[in-house]
């Protein structure tokens, strides 16, 4: 009898957690978000596929993804959660569950979104476009304004080619790392503008989280609205995301704009596929559509592809085919990948916070399962 009771027991708790993965299997929920779903045979993707990357995922061969959400022609087919291990902007969290209404951790795709807002500032007149110098928006700063800085522009600090010494190159937990000195400082854009020049503005590519915080300091002198502030009004409440948080600086009121912000999965695929429709949003335009086009251009050369306006262009390979994707990219496996030869938006995020050298992540997923999936 007693061992009867601890079976049931174990069958009270396990089978609810159970049944409703059964019950969820991919399928996406039609809700009253603005995202339209349908079947994966639909819009001609080969479900047997999908199937096997969730039991793979399951399986931990892709370690510790979070949520999956695929769309192809605009509509959601896909949307599947984990538990997992996770953080809140590098704070232990333990194995927490995730569902489509958790806020995830999403580090530098937060880059991405303030791009966003700063083609909205310019379609608004707020600034004038991506050749205007950075200094003049930073008055008080005009001792730094001499020599090779005096040609920074907005553009230089979009295509992170900036030509400021900057060392993000060490881990996160590194006091050497620059973003983590900025963060620590209490007057980040001046660290960021007072920092040396290595290299003329405008011919070198370098990580630079500083050249961000930058980006967001014009928004507010520009609009008078701190960088989460105007986007909640002009890119996020026009999406319909009125959940979400933006992280400050230690000890100010200041958003940490290069990896501060935490979205749910639903609505990062609003930004995706508003971005993979020029900047248009049921049939409204948040964001300029030439805008989105030059983010996707590759303004400057990586040694593994490009770089547009805070968003990654790679090419690789599939099947002997080329492929090319452009992605907005979070610290710990954090993705918006866009493929726009065969339309497809994706979503992942995962718990791999500075792991750097993971053979099985997002951008496997994307390549071993998705594509082939869409492929004839």
């Amino acid at each position: 009898m007693k061992n009867l009771i601890t079976t049931l027991f174990l069958i009270w708790i396990i089978y609810p957690a159970f049944a409703q993965q059964r019950a969820n299997n991919g399928s996406p929920e039609k809700m009253a978000d603005g995202i339209s779903i349908a079947a994966p045979k639909d819009v001609d993707i080969n479900a047997g596929k999908i199937n096997m990357l969730a039991e793979e995922i399951a399986q931990n061969t892709y370690p510790n993804i979070h949520s999956l959400l695929i769309s192809r022609h605009n509509k959601l087919v896909y949307e599947q959660y984990w538990q997992g291990e996770d953080q809140h902007w590098g704070n232990s969290m333990g194995v927490v569950p995730h569902d489509r209404d958790s806020l995830h951790d999403i580090r530098s795709i937060s880059k991405s979104i303030v791009s966003a807002c700063i083609g909205i500032a310019i379609q608004q007149g707020k600034i004038k476009s991506v050749d205007q110098k950075v200094f003049s928006f930073f008055p008080a700063y005009a001792a730094q304004d001499t020599g090779l800085k005096s040609a920074l522009t907005i553009k230089h600090l979009l295509t992170m080619s900036s030509g400021l010494v900057w060392n993000e190159d060490v881990p996160y937990d590194n006091p050497e790392n620059s973003e983590i000195r900025m963060i620590m400082s209490p007057d980040p854009v001046g660290y960021v503008l007072r920092q040396p020049m290595e290299a003329p503005p405008g011919q070198v590519w370098k990580y630079n989280g500083g050249t961000t915080q930058l980006l967001a300091a014009i928004i507010e002198r520009t609009t008078g609205k701190p960088i989460d502030q105007f986007a909640r009004e002009y890119l996020f409440k026009p999406l319909g995301i009125t959940t979400f948080e933006w992280l400050k600086y230690p000890g100010t009121t200041i958003p940490a704009a290069a990896s501060g912000l935490r979205l749910r999965s639903r609505d990062l695929l609003k930004f995706g596929l508003l971005y993979s429709n020029n900047g248009t949003w049921q049939g409204k335009q948040i964001v300029p559509s030439q805008w989105t086009k030059e983010s996707f251009q590759p303004h400057v050369k990586r040694a593994e592809g490009a770089y547009g306006y805070q968003f990654w262009i790679w090419n690789d390979t599939v099947n002997n085919k080329p492929v090319s994707l452009v992605n907005c990219v979070g610290n710990g496996d954090q993705r918006i990948i866009f493929n726009k030869e065969h339309d497809l938006v994706v979503v992942i995020t995962a718990g791999n916070y500075n792991k750097w050298n993971i053979r099985k992540n997002s951008t496997a997923i994307m390549m071993d399962y998705i594509v082939p999936a869409v492929e004839k």
